[in-house]
Parts: C-alpha cells; sequence; structure tokens
C-alpha cells in the first residue's frame, strides 16, 4: 500500500518493521518503490597520481587537493536501497577490522563516519539488511562486509544474502600481481564459509529485481558489477569504479589502478552516453564532496551538467 510522509508517497512493501522506519527517515530521492539513503562508511586517502593515473598533477589537483604525502580525500559512500520488502546495501566501505599501522597509510577517518552509525541515522541495523550487492572485491568497497567476533572473523550482516559476480570472485581468489594488495581475504572469504551468510555467485549482469539492473564491466577490475534504479521517469547509477569521483567523468581521466585502461574507456564512452543521453543520476562513491551529478556530453568527451 502507499502512504504519505514528509511529503512523499512511500509504498511499504509487505515487510512492517520495514514500512514503519520508511515512514521515520526521508530518503535522498525515490525511484519507483524505492527509497535511496547514500551511505556514509569514513573517509581515506590513496595516492593523487595513482587516482588519476596519466593526467598531470597541476590538472587534478585543481580538483582535489593532496596532503604532504600526495595523497587525496576521498569518501566510501555507499547506497541504501530500500523497498518491496528489502534493505539493500550497495558495498560496504573499508571496514573496522584494519591495524593502526593500516589505517596510517590509507588515512582512515571513522571520525568522520562508520558504516554502522550511518545506518542507524537513517533507522536500520545491520540485521536489517537483506542483501548486499558488491560492486568488486577491492578493500575499500567490502571491507565492511566482515568483522571481528572475538578471533574469528564473520559476516557483518548476519540475515542477508551477499550478491557477487562469480567471474570476479574467482578473480579476487586468485589475485594477480597487479591487484594482489587490493584483494585482502579476510574480508570476503569468511563469506563463503560462515554459517550465518548467504553468498550468492552471479553469472553476468541483467535484472536483479524489479527497478534494479546491473551492469557487468571489467577495465577496473575483472568483472565490476555498477547498480542501475530506474522506473519510467527517473533513473540513478551507483557508478562504483567506473567513474568513482567527478573529476573522472571525461573520458581520458582514469585511475592507474584500473587493469585495463583502454577498456575503461570504451566502457565509461558507453556508459556516460546513456547517462548523457537518458538523464540517469550518477552517484560518486569516492567523491568526498559532491555526492551526485547528471552529466552531458561535451565533443567527444563528458563533463559536469
Amino acid at each position: 500500500m502507499a502512504e504519505r510522509f514528509n511529503g512523499i508517497e512511500e509504498v511499504t512493501g509487505s515487510n512492517p518493521v520495514i514500512s514503519t522506519k520508511l515512514r521515520r527517515f526521508q530518503p535522498m530521492r525515490r525511484i519507483g518503490p524505492y527509497s535511496l539513503y547514500p551511505i556514509e562508511t569514513g573517509r581515506f586517502r590513496l595516492d593523487g597520481g595513482a587516482m588519476f593515473g596519466v593526467v598531470p598533477k597541476p590538472l587534478w589537483e585543481r580538483r582535489i587537493p593532496a596532503d604532504e604525502r600526495n595523497r587525496i580525500t576521498l569518501a566510501m559512500r555507499c547506497l541504501l536501497i530500500v523497498g518491496k520488502g528489502r534493505v539493500i546495501l550497495v558495498d560496504t566501505g573499508i571496514g573496522e577490522k584494519n591495524d593502526a599501522k593500516f589505517a596510517g597509510i590509507f588515512g582512515i577517518d571513522h571520525a568522520h563516519s562508520t558504516l554502522e552509525r550511518s545506518l542507524a541515522s537513517v533507522g536500520f541495523t545491520p540485521e536489517d539488511v537483506t542483501d548486499v550487492i558488491l560492486t568488486h572485491l577491492h578493500f575499500d568497497h567490502c571491507g565492511g562486509a566482515t568483522r571481528h567476533d572475538g578471533e574469528r572473523v564473520v559476516a557483518t550482516f548476519p540475515r542477508a544474502t551477499y550478491h557477487v559476480q562469480r567471474e570476479h570472485w574467482d578473480w579476487a581468489m586468485q589475485p594477480n600481481a597487479r591487484e594482489r594488495a587490493s584483494f585482502l581475504k579476510e574480508n570476503f572469504e569468511p563469506l563463503a564459509t560462515d554459517p550465518n551468510a548467504q553468498l550468492n555467485l552471479l553469472d553476468g549482469g541483467g535484472s536483479f529485481c524489479e527497478g534494479i539492473e546491473l551492469l557487468v564491466v571489467s577495465g577496473h577490475t575483472r568483472a565490476m558489477q555498477l547498480v542501475k534504479v530506474f522506473d519510467e521517469a527517473r533513473t540513478l547509477l551507483h557508478a562504483a569504479d567506473l567513474v568513482p569521483t567527478s573529476a573522472h567523468v571525461p573520458l581520458p581521466w582514469l585511475m592507474a589502478y584500473d587493469v585495463e585502461p583502454l577498456r575503461t574507456i570504451e566502457e565509461k564512452s558507453r556508459i556516460l552516453g546513456s547517462a548523457a543521453d537518458e538523464g540517469w543520476l550518477l552517484l560518486f562513491e569516492h567523491d568526498a564532496e559532491v555526492e551526485t551529478a547528471f552529466v552531458e556530453r561535451d565533443g567527444a568527451t563528458f563533463r559536469l551538467k
């Protein structure tokens, strides 16, 4: 049934707990039957040169200033999708299992926010989450999928099904030399062994459920999945690391982390072309200042609209 709260018509679905919580918190926006909430999980820092590849520092530093160690501040912004009786979390941030040395290297800032605090700020707990879609298994995207429980590492969301592309899971389990430091197995391997975790390995993109589609791309890492939420009038794309910040919208602005940069350019051209032509809103996972934006064509490339 539909109810109205805070001036927004809300489709409550079949889960009374979710329905009650939806009446208390206003989402970023509504698309179809879903309420969408950006979920901040902390800030961290990566080398600016690595984040922008061949783009000269005088250009990228105009957009995102570097610190004395050449690191730039990045968000770890996830997306909570609530509706149709489901609470779907896209990515989980870096998590809180890391030691002081790791936290220092990457400048992890959980004073800014944590996954659990941000969930609570919109009225949810880890036990409420029904599905976790992991775009890929680099540590800054999936670290929060597991947590310490004494000496064990267990699933953070005990009632959720975790969805990962099978091709990407296999890629991460046998990491190449280029990405080995990004795939930390304690972040995801317990999902296959924890009896409370349900791991669902997907074979390709397409429809995830009503109004949610997965787009699979492989330039950044093999078989990363982007999440598209849509209805007849509106579309939001969680752009993951295809377009990690608003500064990465122009086609040549790529990360040195990409395993196949020319493929990234082709994938960006195709997907940003659809976004520009069809008016999709992009959600940037790593932009500390710009949460969402529309894009438009700029000759052979793209820019913020």
